[in-house]
């Protein structure tokens, strides 16, 4: 038996085939643009992102006939809305998460509920992030839109509506929108009335976290050449997805998500709402695994501040790479001194990340000499960019978020000196799973628990995730990056005012 994880992100799609044990059997990618027509604003073709995911799922489909899937479930981006018609057709782009444009829908949420008391019902902080205050500028500024909407979707529903009929959203994917009441997972209808959005006009929560919520149209199904239903199972968040396909099952287990940008994400058995994570921009939601909650970091820079570093400062290491077939980062780093090195860097290049949130701040340097080494300087881009995590669990635990072991993903998990000073600075041991698409295969998972494949996800983990390595920290370079940790908490409150006037 094998199932599809079928991933919505915001610059491309997939859609992978799993085996039962977690072996891909197919897969397909494709890339799509998003669209900026003004500064700050974010938007994308939902249909366009609809055409070229239905050419993914042909295309993985159609290299297992040996296999063909029984079910699939959809991972996709958080937060970006989708105004259809009564078929199910965009009628307009989709807004995106990264969508800055409803800073004064923002002031009036705060205005009308105060930031605390949406915190505590919903787990969002008040941030341009989410899906409500979208919702409210479609209100005041194209109301023949907000009008003539049937609906108002995210991807996962805009998906289920089109492959299935019914748009259902998974309740994990609904408590990004700040719609969602935390504690009774279902719409919150003081707010969504104070607001005036109506029920009917968003999609139905789905029942169950891992519950099949309808059958591939028979049309679809003749496309995709399949002789048995494809059963549609709720899905999730991509991150919350890339968690579950990282193993991430249990209260005190994270996943570390090193790409482009680098996310954590924490499993809770309840949710922590202290005000600190509110102010420091940290959502608190529900996991796709029945009955835990997650909490979200963000740091912007990630993996994009190595790649910056590689092309501006690295043409040698990148002539060598493509000469002999070598690692570019890994010929940058081989010279890096063994423990701390004696530089500070600070790595907001694209502004703050959680908990600061600073879009202002800047990235930079501190401690260059003349013996200071190209290599002593990318291992410190790495330490400072660890730093960034250990801030954000340090946050995390004050507030009564138990973290005990950290699930490493992404490119960044690659680097085992990486790794390793993820373990030292943090001081918490890391996991590194196989899987290289976390999220394709959390929800393949979700799909083959639906179907009864599996008796439950922590059965589905052990029987398709598999490890790479575990990675503890050595007591000798945790000792000695405390004293560096130290110092590195000092120099974003010293350098911001100076930061924000370049």
């Amino acid at each position: 038996m094998s199932f599809i994880g079928l991933d919505i992100g915001t610059t491309g799609c997939k859609a992978i085939v799993f085996a039962e044990d977690g072996r891909v059997l197919s897969q397909a990618r494709r890339e799509y643009a998003l669209q900026t027509p003004q500064p700050g604003w974010a938007e994308q073709d939902a249909e366009e992102v609809w055409r070229l995911a239905w050419q993914c799922l042909r295309q993985a489909v159609a290299a297992t006939p040996h296999d063909p899937p029984s079910a699939l479930a959809i991972s996709c981006q958080g937060e970006a809305v989708i105004p259809v018609n009564a078929e199910g057709h965009a009628l307009r782009p989709a807004i995106l998460g990264m969508d800055t444009r409803t800073t004064a829908e923002n002031a009036w949420l705060i205005e009308t509920f105060g930031a605390d008391e949406l915190f505590q019902r919903t787990g969002m902080p008040v941030h341009t992030i989410n899906t409500l205050p979208k919702l409210l500028w479609l209100q005041r500024h194209e109301p023949t839109i907000w009008r003539d909407a049937h609906q108002f979707l995210l991807y996962e529903d805009f998906f289920l509506r089109r492959l299935g009929g019914e748009a259902v959203i998974s309740v994990c994917l609904a408590s990004r929108t700040q719609m969602m009441n935390l504690a009774s997972a279902d719409w919150d209808d003081d707010i969504l009335s104070r607001c005036g959005i109506e029920r009917s006009r968003l999609a139905k929560p789905a029942s169950s976290a891992d519950g099949v919520v309808g059958r591939l149209r028979p049309a679809l199904k003749q496309e995709l050449g399949l002789a048995r239903d494809l059963l549609l199972v709720s899905g999730g968040h991509d991150q919350a997805c890339a968690a579950l396909g990282s193993g991430v099952i249990a209260p005190g287990l994270a996943m570390v998500s090193t790409g482009t940008a680098e996310v954590v994400e924490v499993a809770m058995d309840s949710p922590a709402l202290a005000p600190t994570l509110r102010d420091g921009g940290i959502s608190v939601y529900r996991h796709v695994v029945p009955g835990l909650y997650v909490a979200m970091t963000l740091n912007h820079s990630g993996g994009l501040l190595l790649r910056w570093f590689r092309d501006t400062l690295g043409r040698w290491e990148r002539e060598q790479a493509a000469a002999t077939g070598a690692d570019a980062y890994d010929l940058l780093l081989q010279e890096a001194p063994a423990g701390p090195t004696r530089l500070l860097w600070l790595p907001h290049f694209a502004g703050s990340g959680t908990p600061t949130l600073d879009v202002r701040s800047k990235g930079a340097i501190l401690g260059l000499t003349f013996a200071t080494t190209k290599a002593e300087m990318a291992k410190a881009a790495l330490e400072g960019l660890t730093f960034e995590l250990r801030i954000n669990l340090d946050l995390l635990q004050s507030a009564g978020v138990r973290i005990t072991e950290l699930h490493a993903v992404g490119g960044g998990a690659r680097s085992n000196l990486w790794l390793q000073l993820k373990a030292d600075i943090c001081n918490i041991p890391l996991r590194v799973p196989m899987v290289t698409d976390a999220a394709c295969l959390g929800a393949a998972l979700l799909a083959g628990v639906g179907v009864g494949a599996y008796r439950n996800l922590a059965t589905a983990v052990a029987q398709a995730v598999r490890w790479r390595e575990r990675i503890v920290p050595s007591s000798e370079r945790a000792e000695a990056y405390e004293a560096q940790y130290a110092r590195y908490r000092r120099v974003y409150p010293l350098l911001a005012e100076l930061l924000h006037e370049l």
